[in-house]
């Protein structure tokens, strides 16, 4: 699989969680993806404020990115 063909993959699972997180005031962007594994994403809005934004990344966004790309390993959420 190409670069291009994971982030594709990576952005299809964003948006397929992405309402969730917008109902609840926040959002998320990608911001790379290191040497193929590990997903770096940013929590927006609400989200960066949320007591259980770990939680929401671990079991909601890394799961499902997990789905759609299961050679990623990790996701880490990089603070702005």
């Amino acid at each position: 699989m190409t670069q291009e063909e994971l982030i594709q993959k990576v952005e299809t699972a964003l948006d397929e969680i992405r309402p969730f997180l917008q109902s609840d005031g926040g959002n998320i962007a990608l911001l790379g993806i290191e040497g193929g594994t590990i997903v770096k994403v940013q929590l927006e809005g609400a989200c960066v404020s949320c007591s259980v934004n770990q939680m929401t990344l671990k079991s909601g966004v890394e799961m499902t990115i997990k789905k759609h790309a299961p050679q990623i390993e990790k996701v880490i959420n990089i603070e702005a």
